[in-house]
């Protein structure tokens, strides 16, 4: 069956390309895309049956590792990653992605489905008003800190993304700069997406049904597929975002995102 498997790559490298272009032009992590579309991918090609959230969050928080690296390193060029916010925030938003995942391969993906589809509804609302918390106090202290963490990295396993949609109102909320919270959730996007990668893969490492190609819960074609596209598109992305007006951008994105929602609660 080469030629269905040549189609497959093809399609992951096509879910790449959207993702690392709307990636570069909005500077949204591509797990809200990615997730719905895997599960309904794999529902099509009967993979991993009763088990496609669960495969479809691991492998998307394997992506956000690989494509996380080059925008890390554009923020930290422009000097707007607040290095010791992200140490602080690091380790409780890894133990609360790490518990996540690990937890995610004993829930039933209805729960799964249902804890997706809601929070895609409220992405989709975020970005549709450009929601933007007004500023309000100082950040926390270690503790209250290492609890945020652990929160966004909770919610974050359980949607495939590297925790953005969360820390960045967070952090506006607690007086740190637009531009500097969005670097720095970039940041920490990266140990968090390692953190699920790890428990994703050690959740499914003994799981039955998993098709060839399955690290635990990352599927290795389609991660390599996704990874591929998107950072051939990536860079396109992140020029025309300084050609087009953001606001009427980011509410196609968030009526993107509508859809998406609406289209796996119909076919839930």
């Amino acid at each position: 069956m080469p030629e269905l498997a040549l189609t497959l790559l093809a399609a992951y490298v096509g879910l790449g390309l959207l993702v690392g272009f709307l990636a570069g032009l909005l500077g949204v992590g591509g797990g809200l895309i990615i997730v719905p579309v895997l599960i309904m991918q794999f529902h099509a090609q009967g993979l991993a049956v009763g088990m496609e959230p669960q495969l479809a969050l691991g492998t998307s928080l394997a992506t956000i590792l690989f494509t996380s690296l080059s925008s890390v390193r554009a923020h930290h060029r422009h000097g707007a990653v607040e290095w010791p916010l992200v140490r602080r925030i690091a380790g409780g938003a890894m133990l609360g992605m790490l518990i996540g995942a690990m937890l995610a391969a004993r829930v039933p993906a209805t729960v799964l489905k249902v804890f997706f589809i809601v929070f895609l509804f409220y992405a989709a609302l975020q970005m549709w008003l450009d929601f933007k918390p007004a500023p309000h106090r100082s950040l926390p202290g270690r503790a209250g800190i290492t609890l945020a963490g652990g929160v966004i990295g909770a919610v974050s396993s359980w949607v495939g993304i590297g925790g953005g949609t969360l820390s960045v109102p967070f952090m506006l909320w607690h007086n740190v700069p637009l531009h500097r919270a969005i670097a720095t959730s970039a940041a920490i996007g990266f140990p968090i997406a390692f953190a699920g990668a790890v428990g994703y893969v050690l959740g499914g490492w003994h799981a039955d049904g998993l098709p060839a190609g399955s690290m635990g819960f990352v599927y290795l074609p389609a991660l390599g597929g996704i990874v591929l596209g998107s950072v051939l598109t990536a860079p396109l992305g992140a020029r025309t975002t300084h050609r087009l007006p953001v606001r009427p951008l980011k509410r196609i994105f968030a009526l993107l995102l509508l859809v998406l929602a609406l289209r796996m609660a119909w076919t839930f």
